[in-house]
C-alpha cells in the first residue's frame, strides 16, 4: 500500500481527482485529495489573506494530522508550486515529489515569477476581487485540450475564483526543488499548456529528474487518467 497526496491546481479543488483516486483506492492505496483553502468546498473561506503559504500550510496539515508516511506527493499546474513548498517542510514523510504539468517557481519568486512576464502580466489584468478579496477568474480553458465537452462543462461548473495574493506571495523554501526526493516532472503535450512551457524545459533540465509527457491536455487527471495513474505507480516504484 502506498498513500498518495494530490494536489490540484489554481481555481479548482479536490473535486478534480476522482477519476484518478478511484482506481488507485481500488488497487489498495490510500489517498487523500486536499482543497486549498479559499477553492472548491473552501471557497467560503476566501478572504485577502490566503496566499501561497496558507496554502502550503493547508497540505502539512493534511499530511501531518493524517500520518502519512513514505507520501508521494502529486502537485498539478499551480499546485506543483504548493508541492515543492510542502516538500521541503515535510520531507521525512515523503517517498517522492510528482508535477504534473506544473509551474516550477525558484525559492523566494512567486508562482508569477514562474509563469513569466506576458502571462503573468494577463493575469494580473484580468484579476477581479470578490468580496473585497482580490482575485484572479476561474481560468479559460481553452487551452485546456478538452475533446469531450462533457468533460469541460464538468469542470467550467467547479471552477471558483482564484486568491491573487497565492500567485503573488514568493515561496518560502530554501532549498532546491523537491527537497531532495526523487521528482518526476509529467508534461503535457496535447496541447502543451503555454503557462507551464517554461517550467517544463526548467524540469527537463534537473540533473537526476524522470521526465515524461503525456499526450493530453493541461487537466490530465480528467482526460487521460488512467495514464495518470500509471505514472503515479511508476513514481512509487511499481
Amino acid at each position: 500500500m502506498t498513500e498518495f497526496v494530490l494536489v490540484h491546481g489554481a481555481a479548482h479543488g479536490g473535486w478534480c481527482w476522482p477519476r484518478v483516486a478511484g482506481p488507485l483506492r481500488a488497487a489498495g492505496h490510500r489517498v487523500l485529495t486536499p482543497t486549498l483553502t479559499g477553492l472548491g468546498s473552501r471557497a467560503h473561506h476566501l478572504t485577502p489573506e490566503v496566499g501561497l503559504g496558507t496554502m502550503i500550510d493547508d497540505v502539512v496539515a493534511e499530511i501531518e494530522t493524517e500520518e502519512c508516511r513514505d507520501a508521494v506527493l502529486v502537485g498539478h499546474s499551480f499546485g506543483a508550486t504548493v508541492a515543492c513548498g510542502v516538500a521541503e517542510r515535510v520531507t521525512d514523510r515523503l517517498s517522492a515529489l510528482v508535477l504534473l504539468d506544473g509551474v516550477l517557481a525558484d525559492p523566494g519568486a512567486s508562482v508569477l515569477d514562474g509563469l513569466g512576464p506576458e502571462i503573468a502580466a494577463a493575469r494580473l489584468a484580468a484579476a477581479g476581487a470578490v468580496d473585497g478579496t482580490p482575485t484572479m477568474p476561474p481560468l479559460h480553458l481553452d487551452g485546456f485540450g478538452f475533446t469531450d465537452p462533457a468533460d469541460r462543462a464538468w469542470v467550467e461548473r467547479r471552477v471558483t475564483p482564484h486568491p491573487v495574493r497565492s500567485y503573488t506571495e514568493p515561496l518560502p523554501t530554501t532549498g532546491p526543488w523537491g527537497a531532495g526526493l526523487p521528482c518526476t516532472y509529467i508534461a503535457c503535450t496535447a496541447p502543451a499548456y503555454p503557462p507551464v512551457a517554461a517550467s517544463a524545459a526548467r524540469a527537463a533540465r534537473q540533473p537526476g529528474w524522470t521526465i515524461r509527457e503525456l499526450a493530453t491536455g493541461h487537466d490530465a487527471m480528467v482526460t487521460a487518467p488512467d495514464a495518470v495513474v500509471d505514472l503515479l505507480l511508476e513514481a512509487a516504484g511499481q
